[in-house]
């Protein structure tokens, strides 16, 4: 009984933490009013000055300007809001219709403990993971997944915009190609490129948002070279070329990568599962030799120790094989 009120006491509190860090931590840290300085800064001038002033500057300035108002951009908090997540998951969801939705799913797990006489503390903790835990941990689920299919199908976007480009089309036509005959994600994200730019917004903005949608390094690229050239002009085929033989060779290194590190993977999962398989065949084998575990206080404090240390050694090697490039 003590060991269940541990292990209850140890879910709420993580569960706690999580929340706190979530909804306090961005009040706390001063994240939010370093946001709303940078939008202020970062707030676009009249059209009219800009063009007077650009017709000034030289290409290396305009490049320049590029480059900085696009770090200014992208230098927010890396966590974007809620709404922001949902539509990178590719959800067609508002805020308050998705956090109903997670509300719900709590209220029906801690009910259906408590039909099944699970105990009210179980039935609150397990009712909070699956209202905040499980529908955040979802949206990422499918926000990775979605960008993993962007990355598969963008090589090939980029590579028609060139052949398009190269044969006399307008960029605006060689995306609209893409848009009709790509497959998703990558079809949906040039469609919103090419609606926005029909409603006004320069083409190069439009596609300095495309990050904002699919936060990922190969959209960061694409923008960049597309804003540049809409403000400095130069060959863009030849520039799109070559990007599109980067985002090749970024995704020959990435496939090299998960599988060299796939050996080390497997040995962590092995490692990782050892011990509780080994615990629970002893248990099948011979309960009452492995039962002083979880019916003495010391063996008590045995499983927690070796949970703990089990854990941080997990957490480490997850860093240790995750390469970020």
């Amino acid at each position: 009984m003590k060991m269940q009120n541990l292990a209850l006491f140890l879910m709420v509190a993580v569960a706690i933490g999580g929340v706190a860090w979530v909804f306090l931590y961005p009040l706390l840290s001063g994240e939010r009013a370093a946001e709303r300085r940078r939008a202020s800064v970062a707030k676009s001038q009249p059209a009219a000055a800009r063009v007077s002033r650009g017709a000034q500057k030289s290409r290396r300035e305009q490049v320049e300007e590029s480059l900085k108002d696009l770090e200014i951009r992208n230098n927010k908090s890396k966590k974007p809001p809620l709404q922001t997540r949902i539509h990178q998951a590719g959800l067609n969801l508002t805020k308050q219709r998705f956090m109903i939705f997670a509300g719900g799913f709590g209220m029906f797990v801690f009910l259906l403990l408590l039909l099944i006489d699970a105990g009210i503390l179980p039935a609150l903790a397990l009712g909070f993971a699956a209202a905040f835990g499980l529908p955040m941990w979802a949206l990422s689920f499918l926000k990775k997944r979605r960008e993993n299919k962007f990355l598969h199908s963008f090589p090939d976007s980029v590579d028609v915009i060139v052949r398009g480009i190269k044969s006399g089309l307008p960029l605006l036509d060689c995306m609209k190609i893409i848009a009709n005959e790509a497959p998703e994600p990558a079809r949906s994200e040039f469609k919103a490129i090419v609606e926005t730019q029909t409603i006004g917004m320069p083409l190069g903005e439009a596609c300095a948002k495309l990050y904002e949608r699919m936060p990922v390094a190969e959209a960061n690229f694409f923008g960049i070279v597309i804003l540049i050239q809409q403000k400095a002009g130069g060959n863009l085929s030849e520039a799109l070329g070559n990007l599109s033989r980067v985002l090749r060779d970024r995704k020959k290194m990435k496939a090299k990568i998960q599988a060299m590190s796939m050996e080390a993977k497997a040995s962590a999962m092995i490692i990782g599962s050892l011990p509780i398989c080994v615990g629970l065949l002893v248990w099948l084998t011979s309960p009452d030799y492995i039962e002083l575990l979880w019916t003495t206080e010391l063996g008590r404090i045995m499983i927690a120790g070796s949970a703990c240390w089990m854990s941080m050694g997990v957490f480490v090697m997850k860093k240790m094989i995750n390469f970020d490039f």
